[in-house]
């Protein structure tokens, strides 16, 4: 028996105990509501997803083409379009998720207005927004089963069984438009304590992956600007801590988390960490710090001393009071964090990287997995990265090395428009096409995301549309632009009525009212010309 007739058959049940006050009650009107509302709190989506994700890595280690990829959304219904979308052009929504950056919370998600990535947002903007994420992935749900039934009741009136069955069949059979979400809490919003109260907020509100950073909370930057400064892996590790206590207290035991290291473009430290005995973790973090030798009589008033294999060094700092690391040990440091991070009990790691390279991430990689060999990469596939530029200069500089003739090209100069149709810039396209995937087989990428695309495809697509619209076009501008291209692409929001709820609405007016319900959806409705 489907979930909806046992549905209708349990509400059946109730109706009968309750006796003639419930006449009007409908038992499979009350049985549709229930379907169309399939997760009733946030922890049933964190609990869902996290099964969803932990399954996902599963298939990922046994097959390397099976990574999984999100766009970042910085609104409910961009996500929910998004999801939308993937249902109709690929039939499911398996091993696709959504992301939720940090960068775009806070350049429009905040009450004080455009803010840059550091941290200086609201706490509560970030579960806000994952909330209001699956509000509108559950909208999803509840809209397109009410098509459904629709066309169920269509099939019944016509007395076309067979119609009726395949109706019923996609019913049974629904695919939520509800997947993962990979959340930024960023370096955590102050102290452990912060951290896992933030935390609890963004897994209650539904998420099931939280990603975190080994900045100092309140000198957080961009992982593609400078200034970065982390922190010893005691602080960074009492936070991953804090999530998996977080997840743990509220039920959710396979929770993921997501530790990614700036270490690579992060020249500074704001503290020297503890060491207990040589060679520990400590001990190592502060190898990597940019020292000189000194004598006792060499030392001024305040400086920081430590003992180093007997002998006195002080470690170079900068009038913020900031340390320095030794140039170029930037990957080897991403190594040291990403291993120490398994340790801690971080699922999946997270390196930020200069430029997006193959090799690169792969060479990281390669030295995690000799410690960790079933490690797993979320990559960050940013727009930050000028990927047309690079991967031209990449093809450019791969040609020079086998011996081929670059006369032709300008190195300097590869992001001119004159070397589109040329055959360097096709090659370079082809490996930005398979990036994804060769990463995913060479450095275990076990996720793909871009953070922030759909910030950026708002901005591209008003631009068009007010060049356009506010210039010879016209009323030309939407309809051609915009609209036609909606009515032949299937946009489903090309009937924003119906999209924002109008047809639920009315489908519950009649379940109140019956017959004598004020519908919106009738004859005088406009949406009818998009049928």
């Amino acid at each position: 028996m489907s979930t909806l007739n046992a549905d209708i058959q349990a509400v059946a049940a109730l109706k009968e105990a309750a006796g003639s006050p419930w006449d009007a009650i409908n038992p499979e009107s009350a049985a549709r509501m229930r379907a169309q509302n399939k997760f009733k709190t946030g922890l049933d989506i964190a609990k869902y997803t996290a099964g969803i994700m932990r399954r996902d890595m599963a298939e990922f280690d046994k097959d390397k083409t099976k990574y999984t990829q999100s766009l970042g959304c910085w609104h409910g219904f961009v996500g929910q379009q998004k999801l939308i979308s993937i249902k109709k052009h690929f039939g499911t929504t398996e091993r696709r998720y959504l992301y939720l950056s940090g960068w775009m919370v806070a350049a429009l998600r905040s009450d004080f207005g455009p803010l840059p990535d550091q941290s200086m947002h609201e706490k509560t903007a970030v579960a806000g927004l994952v909330e209001e994420l699956y509000t509108f992935l559950r909208q999803a749900d509840a809209r397109e089963l009410g098509g459904l039934f629709r066309e169920l009741d269509k099939a019944r009136e016509a007395g076309d069984a067979a119609k009726e069955a395949e109706i019923q069949s996609q019913i049974d059979n629904h695919e939520t438009h509800v997947v993962p979400i990979v959340a930024d809490i960023d370096a955590g919003f102050g102290n452990a304590e912060a951290t896992y109260l933030m935390a609890k907020q963004m897994i209650e509100a539904g998420a099931c992956c939280l990603q975190i950073e080994n900045q100092v909370a309140d000198e957080k930057q961009c992982g593609h600007q400078d200034g970065k400064v982390t922190v010893p892996h005691n602080d960074f590790h009492a936070k991953l801590r804090a999530l998996r206590y977080a997840f743990l207290e509220l039920g959710v035991d396979d929770g993921l988390i997501v530790a990614r290291t700036d270490s690579e473009g992060a020249g500074l430290t704001k503290e020297i960490a503890v060491v207990k005995e040589p060679g520990d973790q400590g001990d190592v973090y502060n190898s990597y710090l940019d020292v000189e030798e000194i004598d006792v009589a060499d030392m001024n008033e305040g400086d920081v001393v430590f003992n180093r294999g007997g002998k006195l060094v002080r470690p170079k700092r900068l009038p913020s009071g900031l340390y320095q690391f030794r140039p170029g040990t930037g990957h080897e440091r991403c190594v040291f964090d990403c291993i120490e991070a398994i340790n801690a009990g971080a699922d999946l790691l997270w390196i930020e990287t200069a430029v997006p390279t193959v090799h690169e991430i792969k060479g990281m990689m390669d030295e995690v997995r000799k410690v960790h060999p079933d490690a797993k990469l979320v990559y960050n596939n940013s727009p930050s990265f000028n990927w047309t530029l690079n991967f031209r200069q990449q093809t450019y500089d791969a040609w020079v090395a086998e011996g081929k003739d670059v006369s032709a090209y300008d190195r300097d100069n590869l992001m001119s428009a004159e070397y589109d149709d040329s055959e360097l810039s096709a090659v370079a396209d082809e490996r930005v096409k398979t990036f994804q995937a060769d990463t995913s087989r060479e450095a275990n990428v076990f996720h793909h995301l871009i953070t922030l695309p759909t910030y950026h495809t708002t901005a591209l697509s008003v631009d068009n549309l007010a060049k356009e619209y506010f210039g010879e076009q016209g009323m030309l501008g939407y309809v051609a632009g915009v609209q036609r291209k909606e009515i032949r692409q299937g946009i489903a929001c090309v009937k924003h009525q119906n999209m924002a709820g109008s047809d639920l609405g009315d489908d519950h007016k009649e379940y109140y009212a019956g017959e004598n319900a004020l519908k919106a959806g009738g004859a005088k409705n406009t949406s009818n010309q998009f049928s």
